[in-house]
């Protein structure tokens, strides 16, 4: 039943993105600069460390930035939510959802955040309101109707891509033969396989058009939830999260100095409570763990949680190995 459903959504995919290719559907220009970067299967793809570093870039470089988001698993999804007006973080994780949050206390002082399901209505609020220059989409390749003058789309080296189904079935957004429509492919999450000539050559079997970039990310720094701390240079961990793709958290984690003696996974944008924290902590307990540690994702919905089990954030961050290149793709068409 789940393969008809998934055949049924092919085809409905199909129609609608030949609606756009034929102008069928309008395609709106929000007035400035556009990236989008996106993905095509559901899950953690490490898109949002990308959409980071692109708003750095263009920040770096004089861009009035603004990153409009949908903001998945926040109170009200049909809010026009300012999470950010480019200087303070204006609402919490529960009013603005759990990624802009993060991005917005990420980006202070570099780039306004905005969560809105209407990205166009939005941008074009947001340009009037701030003079923005320069939009970031998040989670934007399948939201067609703003135009976007670089389409980017985060591929998971640890994440199968090519074996997966269609939704409902399986995974996929979109049937891989949409890579033809990006720009640019960025293999995040390289540093978690032993080999991705494989899955360069997967993607060449159906497009060769976009350019193809690899990414890996790193634990670079970690800090006390709770305020100043000094960051622990061993110990015993107990690592927790609410992501799209855990593993790939708990993989990172192993390559500190740290030593992982326990794990716990909550669905991804799960709104904790202080019970979480009793069974997280329950954990630690009888794996004798002298710390815990979590994401940035996850830190901006437990602030007003007391931890009796001293708890820390491990900032992660993107690199991509021809940064030179990607830089030059990004910036070099800000002269449209």
């Amino acid at each position: 039943m789940l393969d008809l459903f998934a055949a049924l959504f092919k085809e409905a995919i199909r129609l609608r993105n030949a609606s756009y290719n034929r102008r069928i559907f309008d395609v709106i220009d929000l007035g400035a600069y556009t990236v989008s970067v996106g993905n095509i299967t559901t899950g953690g793809t490490g898109k949002t460390p990308l959409v980071a570093y692109i708003a750095e870039m263009l920040a770096s470089d004089g861009e009035k930035v603004c990153i409009l988001t949908r903001g998945y698993g926040r109170r009200d999804p049909k809010k026009r939510v300012l999470v950010s007006d480019g200087s303070t973080v204006l609402v919490n994780a529960e009013a603005g959802g759990d990624e802009p949050v993060e991005l917005a206390t990420k980006l202070r002082g570099k780039a306004i955040v905005i969560a809105d399901a209407d990205r166009v209505s939005a941008g074009e609020w947001a340009r009037r309101k701030f003079g923005v220059t320069a939009f970031v989409l998040d989670d934007g390749f399948q939201h067609r109707t703003a135009r976007r003058d670089l389409d980017i789309v985060c591929v998971d080296a640890t994440q199968p891509l090519f074996d997966a189904k269609l939704l409902p079935a399986g995974r996929l957004r979109e049937p891989v033969e949409s890579l033809d429509r990006a720009d640019a492919i960025v293999i995040t999450r390289s540093e978690q396989v032993a080999d991705i000539d494989e899955l360069r050559s997967r993607i060449a079997s159906v497009t060769t058009k976009p350019k193809v970039f690899v990414s890996h990310t790193k634990i670079k720094s970690l800090r006390s939830l709770g305020g100043p701390s000094e960051a622990p240079e061993n110990g015993r961990v107990v690592a927790f999260c609410a992501l799209g793709n855990p593993d790939a958290f708990f993989a990172q984690t192993k390559a500190l100095d740290l030593e992982l003696v326990g794990q716990m996974a909550f669905r991804d944008h799960h709104r904790y409570v202080q019970s979480d924290v009793g069974e997280i902590e329950k954990l630690a307990r009888e794996s004798n763990a002298d710390l815990l540690l979590t994401t940035a994702k996850d830190a901006v919905k437990l602030s007003d949680l007391k931890f009796e089990i001293p708890c820390f954030v491990a900032e992660i961050e993107t690199i991509i190995n021809e940064d030179a290149e990607f830089r030059d793709l990004i910036l070099s068409r800000l002269g449209r």
